[in-house]
């Protein structure tokens, strides 16, 4: 039997075939229901057992545990998800993964959907210039999953028949012979497969191929399948590694889960495949999987999700333990912070007068952590150390991503409030709690835009004179008092009581500050020892730190009503 370059060549451009058509699939659904699928995440996750549902549902409409575990760790990293709730949701994905292998088997392998493709493009193609959106991303699903089995079509071409080829097999005998140790051999095997082609869906494809094709036995395509298991948890990983401490925990959690899995089921084979073999013939009428190649594929998937199915039993009571260990395995780093979440609210909504005083603390809550990125300012204004000052960078931009989070999920669930009847004081007080929170998140852009003022100012080696540094570093130190008073104003039992005399007093003290530096920097241009970019860099980081100022000033006067 021959099989050179271009029989590969053939294999190779048939998994890209499928890959492409998975990614356009799950691409397509997601940008058609997103908005529905984070609304999903971030609300159905209170218990690690919902988690494990919603991580389920979510993976079984994208067809990717991909998206769901990056989604999953995107939002932890966001301070959306708690490492508990994150598992169960990855825990889920796990699960809802073992669709995408039953769709091969049957569909795939059980009918000629090559066939149906070609009608397929007919029905996604006109939706794709359609003016509507939301249509025009169907027909991106559409014509993803036509892509999908016509590349698993072309796929299954493309591998050689080699059931009646015994000799070509072999080789793989002398592996498959080894008890336990061919086992683990066949998981890395898998596991390799699936870090190189960046997809289990995309593995599990191949893996599913061979059998069909009489390249596998039974026993080694399961031991690939964990392996791909395995494989999957790299892109979670990958994703995390932008991310902060918890985003990598969560990352971890994911991996710990199937690994921990992978061990206890590669020990299990020997007793649990002969089980499988015979219940899979009693009740659903297949022929035995290890003779049988064409029915293989349905074993498999049985299989994959048996395995994954009891995982979750097995290892859900272990969550906290699991969670405490990746805690363990990524440290904090050192001057990180702690992700920030909604404190006072929950998806729970109430009626709009028990809601307002909860929304009123969660807004002090919001003017807290938005309060920090002043210190931050400061401290970076003060650090020499280039690895001190690539931290705060950070942290900075971290905290711009918090206040744009706080400040869409408060308005969202104002939006939902304004839905019930309420009395016209709780409809402006709600209302001065939206403008409170569109100023707070300006002001989180404000300090982003600090921090990329700064970062340039770094990458031009432009320093500040002793008496540059000394007037920014009394202008911060009075937007941090005033954020101080911001808090105890927003903390006032039902914004009553509060004396917004005395903080237009401190806001008039941070004009005449930064009317201060722009005076003496005009006056200081053109001495020799006053550096132009310096000079531009200064003025340029009072104007931002004035800003910050009017933001804060607008906070209190939404406080008592005066917008």
């Amino acid at each position: 039997m021959e099989f050179g370059i271009g029989a590969i060549l053939k294999i190779l451009g048939s998994l890209a075939f499928f890959i492409y058509g998975m990614k356009t699939m799950s691409e397509g659904i997601q940008r058609a229901a997103g908005t529905q699928l984070r609304a999903i995440l971030r609300t159905m996750t209170k218990n690690r057992f919902l988690g494990v549902f919603t991580g389920f549902l979510v993976t079984a409409l994208v067809q990717s545990s991909s998206a769901s575990t990056v989604m999953t760790v995107s939002f932890v990293n966001a301070g959306l998800l708690s490492l508990v709730e994150s598992a169960g949701v990855m825990m889920g994905a796990n699960i809802g993964t073992t669709v995408t292998g039953w769709l091969i088997s049957i569909l795939g392998f059980k009918v000629n959907l090559s066939a149906y493709s070609i009608p397929l493009f007919a029905i996604g193609l006109p939706m794709l210039f359609s003016g509507r959106l939301k249509l025009k991303y169907w027909g991106e699903f559409i014509i993803g999953f036509a892509i999908l089995f016509l590349g698993l079509s072309y796929l299954k071409d493309a591998v050689p028949d080699l059931k009646n080829n015994t000799e070509a097999l072999a080789w793989l005998q002398q592996f498959s012979q080894g008890g336990f140790l061919s086992r683990v051999f066949f998981v890395f095997v898998g596991a390799l497969v699936t870090v190189i082609v960046q997809s289990s869906s995309a593995a599990m494809a191949v893996t599913l191929t061979m059998c069909a094709q009489g390249w596998l036995p039974f026993e080694v395509a399961t031991a690939m399948i964990l392996g791909e298991n395995i494989g999957t948890t790299i892109t979670a990983e990958l994703a995390s590694l932008v991310g902060n401490t918890n985003a990598k925990r969560s990352a971890r959690i994911h991996s710990m889960f199937n690994i921990v899995g992978v061990t206890w089921m590669v020990i299990l084979m020997p007793v649990v495949l002969p089980f499988l073999s015979s219940f899979l013939q009693k009740y659903m009428g297949i022929a035995d999987p290890y003779t049988t190649a064409a029915d293989m594929p349905i074993g498999l998937s049985a299989f994959h999700t048996f395995f994954n199915l009891t995982n979750v039993i097995l290892l859900i009571g272990f969550v906290p333990l699991i969670v405490r260990l990746a805690i363990m395995s990524v440290p904090e780093k050192e001057g990180e912070v702690d992700d920030v979440r909604l404190k006072f609210i929950s998806t729970a909504v109430l009626t709009p007068e028990l809601a307002t005083s909860e929304l009123q603390k969660e807004a002090a809550h919001f003017a807290e952590v938005t309060g920090r990125m002043t210190g931050f300012t400061k401290e970076l204004l003060n650090e020499i150390n280039p690895k001190g000052q690539k931290n705060l960078l950070e942290r900075i931009s971290k905290y711009e991503g918090i206040t744009d989070n706080l400040e869409v999920e408060i308005t969202e669930y104002i939006t939902k409030l304004a839905n019930n009847e309420m009395t016209p004081e709780t409809s402006v007080r709600l209302r001065n709690i939206v403008n409170i929170c569109n100023d707070l998140e300006r002001i989180g852009d404000v300090f982003y835009q600090i921090g990329k003022l700064y970062e340039k100012k770094i990458e031009e080696n432009i320093y500040f004179l002793p008496e540059q540094r000394k007037s920014i570093n009394e202008m911060l130190d009075l937007i941090a008092e005033g954020f101080t008073k911001t808090v105890k104003n927003l903390n006032s039992a039902d914004f009553k009581n509060v004396d917004i005399k005395n903080y237009l007093e401190h806001a008039k003290q941070i004009k005449e500050k930064r009317d201060e530096i722009r005076e003496g920097n005009l006056n200081r241009l053109g001495d020799t020892d006053y550096n132009v970019k310096s000079s531009m860099v200064y003025n340029n980081l009072s104007s931002l730190l004035d800003k910050v100022g009017d933001h804060v000033t607008n906070i209190n006067e939404s406080i008592v009503g005066e917008i």
